[in-house]
């Protein structure tokens, strides 16, 4: 969230763009999707609950002029220069458990590595987030179930709130980025795995690349959470190799009819491999990031050059404001 004037802004965990669609050589039933809107409801209710407890008429230090949208009474935002997304104060947003390392590490707060996936800045961040998942999240768990999609959703948030934990310890960060770009890298992985079954490979692979080199790049910009965002991408990336596996072309019709007396395996080895490797990267990733992160360690201390992923100073911005 871009608040240089707040004492302690939140970090505005960004957005996506939509995704390519490609032809997938097989027949599989659609599955109703009612979970990703299910997360819709749920975003969109917990921001209106922040704003009732926000109240900024009551809040902002009796100055109710200075309240943005003064009609909605307590549900009114925070003066622009403050929050310029249309939402609540840095305070409500701590009060309410946003992303505190502080607080996580020495507070034993540890629930708000799973909260501060729910809240967000402002009406802009909020609105933002939930068009993405909805033009993501639905596609995926219509092909792929509400089982397989929703864990990688929260599982990926959750590997965000961790490596966001490990760079970034001076301000708060919230926002569901880390789970929607733990949807989209699980589409790329989707896609390499399944490679076999697709059409219009090479076109769907660069599109889908641009789409997420762009999102990530925007990460750099100050005042976005782009360690929650590489997180939730990386984590979500792996979790396609486990959870996103589709059988070989043709499996269901030559296993029962074999023509050459053989029974077709369901997936390919490469598909195997590709599935044990990425669970054995995430359970020692997600194990040792948890230890550096709840030892207190600061992520900086062991890559010097890695805040440059997440802010790159230009004589139009200080990364330090």
């Amino acid at each position: 969230m871009a608040s240089g004037d707040l004492e302690r802004g939140p970090k505005n965990r960004g957005n996506n763009a939509n995704f390519p669609s490609y032809y997938v050589e097989t027949a599989e039933k659609q599955w109703t999707s009612w979970i990703i809107p299910m997360f819709v409801v749920a975003n969109i209710a917990v921001f209106i609950v922040v704003m009732y407890v926000n109240d900024c008429p009551k809040k902002s230090l009796g100055i109710e002029g200075s309240c943005v949208a003064k009609f909605l009474g307590r549900f009114s935002f925070q003066p622009l220069k403050e929050n310029p997304l249309f939402g609540p104060s840095a305070a409500t947003l701590e009060k309410m458990g946003a992303l505190e390392w502080d607080k996580v590490v020495h507070g034993h707060q540890g629930w708000r590595l799973i909260t501060c996936m729910w809240l967000h800045a402002g009406v802009v961040h909020v609105l933002a987030n939930m068009l993405s998942l909805i033009f993501i999240g639905i596609r995926l768990e219509q092909q792929f179930g509400f089982v397989r999609v929703g864990i990688i959703y929260l599982v990926s948030g959750f590997g965000g709130s961790i490596l966001s934990s490990l760079f970034i310890q001076q301000n708060i960060s919230v926002g569901a980025s880390g789970a929607l770009f733990g949807l989209l890298g699980a589409m790329l992985s989707e896609l390499l795995t399944n490679w076999t079954i697709y059409s219009n490979k090479i076109a769907a692979l660069l599109t889908l690349v641009v789409i997420i080199a762009i999102n990530l790049a925007v990460g750099i910009l100050p005042h976005v959470d782009n360690f929650a965002h590489i997180g939730g991408f990386v984590s979500g990336f792996l979790l396609g190799f486990v959870f996103l596996l589709r059988p070989q072309f043709g499996w269901a019709k030559n296993r029962h009819s074999p023509a050459d007396g053989r029974v077709k395996s369901k997936h390919k080895a490469y598909q195997y491999v590709f599935m044990l490797a990425a669970a054995v990267l995430l359970i020692v990733g997600f194990t040792l990031a948890l230890v550096m992160l709840f030892k207190g360690e600061n992520g900086n201390d062991h890559c010097s050059w890695c805040h440059y992923l997440s802010c790159v100073p230009t004589s139009k911005w200080n990364c330090r404001s």
